[in-house]
This record gives C-alpha cells, structure tokens and sequence, in this order.
C-alpha cells in the first residue's frame, strides 16, 4: 500500500460533500482504532471486498468525542447510512460507544486478536499502528467477522461488580494471612500445626487478645472467645491445647510495636474475611435467578455465577467447541513438517472463569468416582503430571456444563469409557 493510505487528519479537515460524492454503496462504515487518548477511525466504503479507506481521521478521548460525534451527525443528515464497528478494548471505548447508542448508530465489535492475526494479511507487512489497525477493522467488519455490540443488562453489570468486591476483599484477605504466617512462625510457631492461619476463629484471639503471652495471661477470655467465635464446635480438649500452647512456646518474646503489627494484621484479615463472606453471600443473591441456576448444584452458587458472568450462559454457544473456545480451553499447536507441537490451551478467554472452573473440577475430583479413575489413569499415562490431568479433566467438566446448562443432568458414565477406565455401568458418583 502507498505511504499516504495511513496519512491521518484532523476532524475539521474532513470534507463531507467530497466524502459523499466518493461513496460508492451509499454506505459509510467509521472502523475506530480505540485507545485511551488517541483514538483513529478509518472512514471506510461499505463496499463488500477490500476496503476503499476514503479517509483517516483521529481525535483525543473524550476531550474530543463530541467534535467527532457531530461529524457522524453531519455524515447521516446527508443522507448516507452510517454503521460503526470498533475493536474490544477495554473499557476505554465504553463512554464512546454508549454515545453512539444514545444516538442512534448501529455499533458492531471485532475480536482485538482477529485484528492482530490480520496484519500482515491486509497489506503484506508483519507491522500494526493505529491507522492500519481502524483499516484491518473495517476489513472484518466487510467480511462478516463482526458482530452487533450488545451493552450488558443491568443485572450483569451488578454481578459484575460484586464480583470484583469479592475477589478484592479475597485477595486482600490471603495477602494479609501470609504476612501474619511470618510473624507466628517467629513468634509462635506452634499455632500453625494446631489451627489454620485462616481460620476465623484464630484471627479473630489474635487481634482482639493479642500474642501467645497475652492468651497466657488472660486464659478464661481466651476460651470463651474461641468458643463464641467456633459456635461451639471447637473441642475443649483442642481448646486447651492452644492455650498450653500459647504458655510453653518456644517463640520469640514480642516487642510492644510487634504485638500492636500482630494485632492489626489479624483484626484487618478478619475484617477482609468478614466483607468477603458478604460479598459472596450478594453474588449467590444476584445470580440465583438468572441462567447461573442451571449449573449451580454442579458447580456451586457462587463459581455458578462467576462462570455465566465471564464467560456467558451455556445456551448461546452453537456448540461445545465455541464453548470451550470462550473459556480458552481450546487447544493450539504449532507443527511443521516432521516436527509435532505439543498441544496447549489457549487460554484467550477469562482467566477468573478458568481459575473458578479449576476449583470446581477439583471438588468434583473428590466426589465422582468415575471422574476419580479417569483422572488417576491420566496421571498414570503421563509421568505422575497432576496438573496435566486436572486440566484435561477441566475440558470435560466444561463440556458436560454445557448439556447442564440446557438442563440435561450431570452423567458421568456419558463422558468417560467405562470399559477402558474397567469399571461396570453400576459405578455412580460418590
């Protein structure tokens, strides 16, 4: 392609009476490069085939979203039908597509990997910059590789955002018991073998009680704490074990300013474990009644909703493929001749619904026998790799939520061999 192709102008320089004498369909397709501030759109002919770029304009977002936008008003006062089609990125495009909406435009979105993978095919050299990338997306566009853009109902959006809370108060929640792990293992290395680290029960002595000498000094209030705070159900004689414990350690004596660190950090991860079992209890609330109700006695209320939130409900994929495909369970390779890859997922979908998938098929591990053997024939076959098979186990659970979600019921003995795995048709889940 020749040199001024990807020349860019400024809004103001765009000649409207010019661009529709030169418009051949009647048609005017705008491809926006979406960035955070420098955003390009190649205003295209709707002609199927290789795209005419009549011009290519670029502006700053948002301080000049409106010049652009009176623009497009001007484009289709003409009388020219105008289709934009933009690349998913991010959020940055977020404010500038609802605009569009509220205006009237048909608004259509391309995969940011379709428009990477065709860069060299466009025009013959391996390079991407913002004007070549608007031009690449009104190709696809041309081609039929886009697809209307929907905004998320309000319902998702919700979801949406009490998940992000969850995972917040969760990460903040691990991140602070693993700093109070390296104190209790100078100070009071005994608990850890005694109690979990995260046990609620164990935050709640150490940041309202304080250290081993503290629960010494105040042993009845130390019980009654541990009792309160377990309902009940932790057992006199473990209660006197931490107790004897917290007397007889062998543990560094505390300064005044380590006891206050202690302190603060096991009242701060109790209070982020708090807000995290609140915020999972708002998911489960906003998910029951949407299509996360089909797969939630499988895989739990609460991974349920983050699985049809990321990903997408199980009845608007095609196919299993397409399905797997969203999760970026599908497999690539790359061979040549004589010489054979190794197949690896592809991991191009949302790494939250595949970290929650995971979890899931380890329960499901534990509790389906049949899943059971397959899994340790796997890890027979491969070397002992349990992450392999674990995550091959992973495909099949994904493919058995997609029957789930169209309400056909979990069956293990319709996913795996039963005659080579050399079990009977009697065998059930667990």
């Amino acid at each position: 392609m020749k040199k001024r192709t990807y020349r860019k102008r400024a809004l103001q320089d765009v000649d409207i009476a010019a661009l529709a004498l030169d418009l051949r369909s009647g048609r005017l397709v705008v491809a926006i490069d979406v960035a955070k501030v420098d955003m390009v759109a190649a205003l295209t002919d709707g002609v199927p085939g290789p795209p005419r770029v009549l011009a290519t304009v670029a502006w700053r977002n948002p301080t000049d979203n409106g010049e652009f936008l009176a623009l497009l008003d001007t484009v289709r006062a003409s009388g020219l039908a105008v289709q934009i089609v933009m690349e998913s990125s991010g959020t940055y495009g977020d404010v500038l597509r609802q605009q569009l909406v509220d205006r009237g435009f048909p608004v259509f979105r391309v995969s940011g990997k379709q428009t990477y993978d065709a860069r060299e095919v466009y025009d013959g050299v391996p390079s991407v910059h913002d004007a070549k990338s608007a031009g690449i997306i009104a190709k696809l566009h041309l081609d039929g590789q886009s697809a209307p853009w929907c905004a998320p109902t309000d319902d998702k959006r919700r979801l949406q955002a009490s998940i992000l809370q969850m995972d917040l108060h969760h990460e903040h929640y691990l991140r602070l018991v693993h700093k109070l792990e390296g104190y209790l293992a100078r100070h009071w290395p005994e608990i850890s073998v005694m109690l979990e680290l995260t046990s609620a029960t164990l935050l709640a002595v150490l940041g309202r009680i304080g250290g081993p000498a503290d629960l010494a000094r105040d042993t009845e209030a130390a019980r009654r704490l541990m009792r309160g705070m377990s309902h009940g159900l932790m057992s006199d004689e473990k209660i006197d074990a931490v107790v004897r414990a917290a007397t007889t350690t062998a543990g560094v004596e505390m300064l005044a300013e380590e006891r206050a660190a202690l302190m603060l950090l096991a009242s701060e991860a109790h209070r982020s474990l708090r807000a995290f079992k609140e915020a999972k209890t708002r998911v489960e609330a906003l998910g029951a009644d949407g299509p996360a109700r089909a797969i939630a006695p499988v895989v739990g209320r609460t991974t349920a909703a983050v699985l049809v939130t990321e990903v997408g409900d199980g009845r608007e994929f095609a196919s299993v493929g397409a399905y797997l495909k969203a999760f970026g369970l599908n497999l690539k390779e790359r061979s040549s001749g004589k010489h054979k890859g190794l197949l690896k997922l592809t991991k191009r979908g949302p790494s939250r619904a595949r970290q929650y998938l995971w979890l899931a098929t380890c329960r499901w591990l534990q509790k389906d026998r049949i899943a059971r053997a397959w899994y340790e024939a796997k890890i027979a076959r491969d070397g002992g790799r349990r992450a392999k098979a674990v995550t091959a186990l992973m495909r099949k659970f994904a493919k058995a939520l997609f029957h789930v979600a169209r309400g056909v019921p979990l069956d293990s003995t319709k996913l795996f061999d039963l005659t080579r795995l050399r079990l009977s048709q009697a065998t059930a889940p667990a």
